[in-house]
């Protein structure tokens, strides 16, 4: 019986060993304080719900604290997401939609964009989705010559001076790329083409990223791609369209958060 025990304990020891090393539960905070750009709830007019959820997850996992703000505003328009055609005669706010992710009280729900001061936090991610290129900026019009969102601009210009660290998924790349100088990303892949398990169908976005002046790096959705001079690091999460990995996506939001949090600490 002894000698089962004994057995056993080395088998769970090994185990224990392999699994990702986590924090004790409740040991929250010591990864900083990062703020989360959310554009509204669902990809084709929003944020999209796996990339802001995997955000906040990963955050949460290594630590850190997070806020959540949006701009209190009206959408671009309201998407049927079985159809993925524009409803006629649904007006919604951003910052209400956007609250669908947020949970409890306090620093758990939504604040309005306008609010975010960059001497609070430590570094801040845009998770991706089409509210990037309707809510947060004009790019579904206007491409490469399009407008941001005045508080979106604030805060990428705030924390670029304050060298704060910027994550960014899918989408999100084109807002950072717009008006920052001279910043390396990536968005995946620069073709249109079938990959492993998926294609590329937003490549022409590669494009108008590279007429900013952006420098770009092709990268798998798993991957994030650090320029550690900007401190810029993003990921191409949902750029890529796939039916069935979304842990590839999971993956690549989780190597994103990393690195920011670890660019926050230095």
């Amino acid at each position: 019986m002894l000698s089962s025990r004994t057995l056993l304990n080395k088998q769970t020891l090994t185990l224990l060993s392999r699994q990702p090393v986590a924090l004790v539960h409740g040991d929250h905070g010591n990864g900083g304080n990062i703020a989360v750009v959310l554009s509204g709830c669902g990809w084709w007019d929003g944020t999209d719900v796996h990339e802001g959820v995997y955000t906040m997850y990963h955050l949460s996992r290594n630590g850190a604290r997070f806020q959540m703000f949006a701009p209190n505003q009206q959408q671009m328009n309201v998407m049927d997401h079985m159809k993925k055609q524009p409803m006629s005669g649904d007006n919604r706010n951003v910052m209400l939609e956007s609250s669908r992710f947020s949970h409890g009280q306090g620093q758990m729900q939504m604040h309005d964009l306008n609010k975010l001061d960059v001497n609070s936090f430590d570094g801040v991610i845009f998770p991706g989705g089409h509210g990037i290129v309707k809510n947060l900026s004009s790019f579904v019009k206007d491409g490469k010559d399009c407008k941001l969102h005045g508080d979106v601009e604030r805060v990428l210009k705030d924390f670029h001076r304050s060298r704060k660290p910027i994550g960014l998924s899918s989408m999100a790349p084109v807002l950072a790329c717009r008006v920052l100088p001279s910043i390396e990303v990536t968005m995946g892949h620069e073709r249109d083409e079938n990959s492993r398990w998926g294609n590329w169908p937003y490549t022409n976005m590669v494009q108008a990223v590279k007429n900013m002046g952006a420098r770009h790096h092709v990268h798998e959705p798993f991957e994030a791609f650090v320029d550690e001079k900007n401190k810029v690091v993003s990921t191409p999460s949902f750029m890529w369209e796939t039916e069935f990995h979304y842990h590839y996506i999971f993956d690549g939001i989780g190597n994103m958060v990393k690195h920011v949090m670890r660019l926050a600490n230095k």
